[in-house]
């Protein structure tokens, strides 16, 4: 037993060794978030409040006609084979390409298993059986921070896929931070499904999308390559929603060691930029979501509190009024008894009270005792049912006024004061440190 955590441990220091920085700050937002005691989803969720959790990674999604190098692409990134590639229809399918501890292979079910976001791919029918995930344990360029999802080649004419690939990649669209366009420049750059959803994508995702001429190399002379970039830009520029000035399509090719060099300027390392400006990017959306959900919380902790606090004073002044109109209705008939009492048995009343309280009696309830004696003994019985009516209502009223609503224990309160101090002064004190940790990459330590 003690050898198999030995060996655990001695594979989380390897794991934590080889973590770059990026990646330990995207992990540990990922954990604030996520631990089953004290994590903020479960923390916000005891509030009536739904967060999501922040991935650990980037999400890339690549469209494009068929060989147009999306699989040779993700190949040279990871600097492993693990994506089909050929002039052939390779990529039937949605493949997730990530990294992980060992090689590995999963099929739909897995995928989605492992990547809850994509669970609604479901809903489409037939995409299941054409999901699966290709696990690398390449550490090179970022790849540790970047999940690939390879989609089908797409083509016109009467190619039918198994289930509907425009819906599936619109939606895996609203999913990924960068979506990579390529357009391959040996006749399919203008093929009408992918300029179709590139349009449809555009409507909603324009500032993640990225396009480029892959293949660049093949595409002939300089002056050949210009055509051909021209002609998909006067393509893309026909639609209403690509209609745009300043449009950049960097060429692009993947390096070949036993191809002679080529003339055509290859900008492939800006593809790579590009992904690392987003990381940078995510990170900092991150650790910002991270403070705006902490704030959040705690603000709503406060609400909480405070109108606990308040319903606390509507319940007191409910029971006032309810006191005072029970009183009331209780009062009523015992004040027409006693009148009734002064009015018809005074000396009755004066031997069983004593000369001293039917005198205090007098002074007070003589009125009432005057104004009884001058109703007519044909309403007797209608005044006294309306007393009792009223001394009735005033019971009721009381009933209805006096009503209060739950209010907190002090142990809810007391929880509630803890979720308020952890948020406050352990998160945010966390991705406090985590942001200086992410600074000092950049900025010089005299600056912080």
């Amino acid at each position: 037993m003690s050898g198999k955590v030995k060996s655990r441990s001695s594979a989380n220091a390897a794991d934590s060794a080889t973590t770059s920085l990026n990646e330990k700050i995207l992990k540990e937002c990922h954990n604030l978030y996520i631990d089953p005691e004290n994590g903020l989803v479960k923390v916000a969720e005891s509030l009536g409040l739904s967060l999501l959790a922040p991935r650990k990674k980037i999400t890339v999604l690549l469209i494009g006609n068929h060989s147009a190098g999306k699989s040779s692409f993700i190949n040279w990134y990871v600097e492993e084979h693990v994506q089909r590639t050929g002039v052939a229809i390779e990529t039937q399918g949605f493949t997730v390409v990530t990294s992980g501890r060992k090689r590995e292979s999963l099929t739909g079910n897995a995928t989605l298993h492992l990547y809850p976001y994509l669970e609604p791919l479901r809903q489409i029918e037939g995409v299941t059986d054409y999901l699966s995930t290709e696990i690398s344990t390449s550490k090179q360029k970022k790849f540790s921070l970047v999940t690939f999802i390879d989609t089908p080649g797409l083509v016109d004419g009467d190619m039918k896929y198994p289930f509907d690939v425009n819906r599936s990649i619109t939606w895996l669209g609203d999913t990924a931070d960068l979506i990579f366009v390529f357009f391959d420049p040996i006749g399919q750059a203008l093929c009408k499904r992918t300029l179709n959803l590139v349009e449809t994508l555009n409507e909603k995702h324009a500032d993640r999308m990225r396009f480029y001429l892959s293949k660049a190399d093949e595409a002939g002379h300089e002056s050949d390559r210009q055509r051909v970039m021209m002609q998909i830009v006067q393509e893309l520029c026909k639609r209403p929603g690509l209609n745009r000035t300043g449009f950049d399509m960097p060429t692009i090719y993947v390096p070949n060691m036993n191809q002679k060099g080529s003339r055509c300027a290859n900008q492939i390392e800006e593809v790579c930029k590009e992904v690392e400006r987003t990381i940078n990017q995510t990170i900092q959306n991150t650790l910002n979501s991270l403070e705006r959900d902490c704030d959040q919380i705690s603000q709503m902790v406060e609400d909480k509190l405070r109108e606990d606090s308040l319903q606390g004073s509507r319940n007191l002044r409910a029971r006032a009024r309810g006191l005072c109109y029970g009183l009331l209705g209780m009062l009523l008939p015992l004040l027409l008894l006693v009148t009734f009492l002064i009015s018809s048995s005074h000396a009755m009343l004066a031997a069983a009270l004593g000369d001293s309280l039917m005198i205090t009696l007098d002074i007070y309830l003589g009125p009432l005792s005057t104004a009884w004696r001058s109703v007519p003994k044909a309403y007797t019985q209608y005044v006294i049912g309306g007393i009792l009516a009223l001394a009735l209502l005033m019971l009721l009223v009381a009933k209805f006024s006096s009503r209060t609503a739950a209010t907190m224990s002090r142990k809810q309160k007391r929880k509630l004061g803890e979720i308020s101090n952890y948020v406050q002064e352990t998160v945010k004190s966390k991705k406090q440190s985590l942001y200086q940790e992410y600074l000092q990459q950049s900025v010089a330590e005299q600056d912080l």
